[in-house]
């Protein structure tokens, strides 16, 4: 007890958000996260094992992070400590480093829970590795974002990564009927209300019992259940999970060109939309729908490039919401074309010689001589005008005399528009031997 209110036991009867009331009590109580905290869970072993190394929580909003972490704390003989990276600084972690000494001293050991751990930069992140060496604390740090990218490589060689995952429907469900069992009383939805509640709370455990304490609020105990429709009036819906400076854009920019790439549109489709719900620059996507008609279609049909094009300058025209509708076209018409990587397969072959023979001159064949000592070094000497000749082709040679053999960067498959380019770089090879006597 740190105040006489709290003394008086005052503090109980002030008002607790439905969230902290059916805030689990143990590790077994914590929903969705078996993998965890189940019976032969990492952190159960861990627990029995006796030892708990340092640990960072990776998992989205509202799957149990700091739950577990304080859970944690109560299940092992360390000391805890407890600081936010959103609210703390140089001082405050060298106020808990220090008490984590004294602790130390008098034969204990803590455990320093840091929520957000991610928002702190590099240094501060490097201040806690001699502490960390030598056992003064163990460190547990909760993160929304990709530890690989935030977090530093001498912390992350120091600490176990034990990845949560998003709450599911069943999940969800479980928190629901926990929620009533505390209130006393059913959710005053219907089941086509309930199921899009658990929608709107996007896997956010935290989030349900939010949306849940709005709909009990508002709707007396003896009340008509709420349809979806009134659901939707009543509570705000939640802004989905994304961040577009983050993890949430590039796993999304992935999985949309992954899905073009493998030809389904109906995905393709739907990441697309999931990015312009979160909020993604348009101009981004009408980029990116362009490098995917270059680097996964190309000449298997060249129109896809005109129609990427011809969509991004629609937006440009209309803007939104009616130009994203161009967007849409231009992601079903990619999806759904022939799929050919040559070009760009091509282009990383060449650039690849290019680099390695950057210095080789052409043939002198081919090259041009505006001077008289030039056409005497043989300057353009019998160069072919293939206009002139059979079939509008020469044959000859256009690579620098260095090398040996014609390299072939240029493979066209067998699909679409390239089965036609196909049959002319064979024709033209058939060509290119009987002409140059091979």
């Amino acid at each position: 007890m740190t105040n006489l209110f709290e003394a008086a036991g005052l503090e109980k009867s002030a008002p607790r958000p439905l969230a902290d009331r059916l805030r689990p009590k143990s590790l077994s109580e914590v929903v969705g996260q078996e993998h965890i905290v189940g019976p032969e869970g990492t952190l159960t072993r861990m627990l029995k094992s006796g030892r708990v190394p340092s640990l960072i929580f990776w998992g989205p909003p509202g799957s149990g992070k700091t739950t577990i972490a304080r859970l944690l704390a109560g299940a092992t003989n360390l000391v805890f400590e407890q600081l936010s990276a959103i609210f703390s600084g140089v001082a405050e972690l060298r106020k808990a480093f220090d008490r984590a000494k004294i602790m130390r001293e008098q034969g204990k050991g803590t455990l320093l829970f840091i929520d957000e751990i991610h928002r702190f930069n590099r240094s501060q992140q490097d201040s806690f590795l001699p502490y960390m060496e030598d056992g003064t604390i163990t460190l547990v740090g909760a993160t929304t974002e990709n530890p690989s990218f935030e977090l530093n490589a001498a912390v992350l060689s120091r600490a176990s990564v034990l990845v949560l995952n998003r709450l599911t429907d069943e999940n969800l469900e479980t928190i629901l009927e926990r929620a009533e069992k505390e209130v006393g009383r059913p959710l005053p939805l219907d089941d086509d209300a309930r199921d899009a509640l658990k929608g709107m709370a996007d896997g956010d455990g935290r989030s349900i019992l939010n949306l849940v304490e709005d709909v009990f609020a508002a709707v007396p105990a003896k009340g008509k259940p709420l349809n979806r429709e009134a659901l939707v009036k009543l509570v705000q819906r939640r802004a989905p999970l994304y961040d577009k400076s983050r993890e949430g854009h590039y796993n999304l920019i992935s999985a949309l060109h992954k899905a073009v790439r493998g030809s389904d549109p109906d995905a393709a489709l739907y990441y697309f939309c999931r990015m312009l719900d979160g909020g993604e620059d348009r101009l981004f996507l009408a980029r990116r729908i362009v490098r995917m008609a270059v680097e996964d279609i190309g000449l298997a049909d060249p129109q896809a490039l005109v129609v990427a094009n011809a969509a991004k300058d629609a937006y440009d025209f209309l803007g939104s919401p009616e130009g994203e509708l161009a967007l849409a076209e231009a992601v079903i018409y990619v999806a759904t074309a022939p799929k050919s990587n040559a070009n760009y397969v091509a282009y990383k072959a060449a650039m690849r010689a290019a680099k390695e023979h950057g210095s080789l001159a052409p043939p002198k064949t081919i090259l041009n001589a505006p001077t008289k000592l030039m056409e005497e070094e043989g300057y353009g000497s019998e160069y072919l005008y293939d206009h002139d000749q059979p079939d509008a082709f020469s044959g000859q040679n256009y690579f620098p005399d260095a090398f040996k053999k014609r390299p072939q960067y240029y493979d066209p498959p067998e699909r679409g528009f390239e089965r036609e380019i196909r049959k002319r770089l064979d024709y033209w090879a058939k060509l290119r031997a009987e002409r140059q006597g091979k």
